[in-house]
């Protein structure tokens, strides 16, 4: 009898430690379409199953089909359009935990690479893959939930991922925490350069293309206080400036940071600090002088 063994090497793709399948869902147009640009702060799969239409990023358009796969990096702003003479329908995996890179990508007929502002959209046809097989045992998967049907859609995850890495050059490059932490960053850099707009959630969502709720929540994670409290905090430091440094009066002062009214100001500078901006700036000023006639002592001796 012949015996052959295949040993396995313990090695797995970088990348893959904190992918997080989010969700799994399907759609199928029936003439009820809303077609609106969204974005999220994940990676998502897009898979065609039957019929034809476009795909819309932010600012450009190109059309998809059965076997089609559309990979979305986070934040990237996206929608689809299906054609009535033959409708779309798709399959669409949320992944949180990851993003793509698509520098070693190669020339394949009908792909095609959409770079965007806020990141990368690549399409290519799936037709000579099992991905489709894999999507489908995810389902029913996922549709029966029988016991540790988690544990294997995860899995099947790791496998489809595996298939679209073999076959298109792609590459994982970083998680989606990192991202989520430029997004944070760029949101505080926003907040110290603007700290007198008036800016609410709705404001940041708009400049970060995030959920307000998600951004709130990523936000105060990032930076221990959520995005409104780091702006009147911020406020408040330089109100504290402006009332050591400058001779403007409190109501100036509360315009130039952006408070709707000195008296809101005043309550919440004393909230902060324990004194009102009357008090410090007369605390200020004594301490200032102080420091200079401490100084003058210093010289004479």
């Amino acid at each position: 009898m012949g015996n052959i063994r295949y040993c396995i090497e313990d090695r797995k793709p970088s990348g893959f430690d904190g992918a997080r399948l989010l969700y799994v869902s399907t759609s199928k147009y029936e003439g009820d379409w809303q077609s609106i640009l969204h974005s999220h702060p994940f990676s998502e799969l897009f898979y065609v199953v039957h019929g034809s239409g476009t795909f819309v990023t932010e600012d450009m358009e190109f059309p998809v089909c059965e076997n089609d796969m559309v990979i979305i990096n986070p934040h990237v702003q996206h929608t689809e359009k299906s054609l009535y003479t033959t409708p779309l329908e798709y399959i669409v995996l949320g992944i949180d935990g990851l993003m793509f890179s698509f520098d070693k990508i190669a020339s394949v007929q009908d792909s095609i690479l959409m770079q965007t502002a806020l990141g990368d959209v690549y399409k290519y046809n799936t037709q000579n893959s099992y991905v489709y097989a894999y999507l489908n045992i995810m389902l029913e998967e996922i549709t029966k939930k029988e016991e540790n049907y988690e544990a294997v859609c995860q899995n099947l995850l790791e496998v489809i991922m595996l298939c679209m890495l073999r076959h298109n050059n792609l590459s994982i490059v970083q998680n989606s925490n990192v991202l989520l932490n430029r997004e944070c960053a760029r949101i505080k850099k926003y907040l110290d350069a603007n700290y007198s707009e008036n800016i609410t959630l709705d404001t940041l969502a708009a400049f970060s293309h995030m959920n307000k709720y998600y951004l709130a929540h990523a936000f105060t994670k990032y930076m221990g206080v959520s995005p409104i409290t780091y702006l009147l905090q911020k406020r408040i430091e330089e109100g504290k400036s402006l009332l050591s440094s400058t001779s403007h009066s409190i109501s100036q002062i509360s315009t130039i940071l952006g408070f709707s009214s000195q008296s809101y100001f005043s309550q919440a500078f004393k909230k902060a600090t324990g004194r009102t901006p009357v008090q410090y700036r007369s605390e200020s000023k004594r301490s200032g002088v102080e420091k200079r006639e401490a100084g003058a002592v210093l010289e004479r001796v």
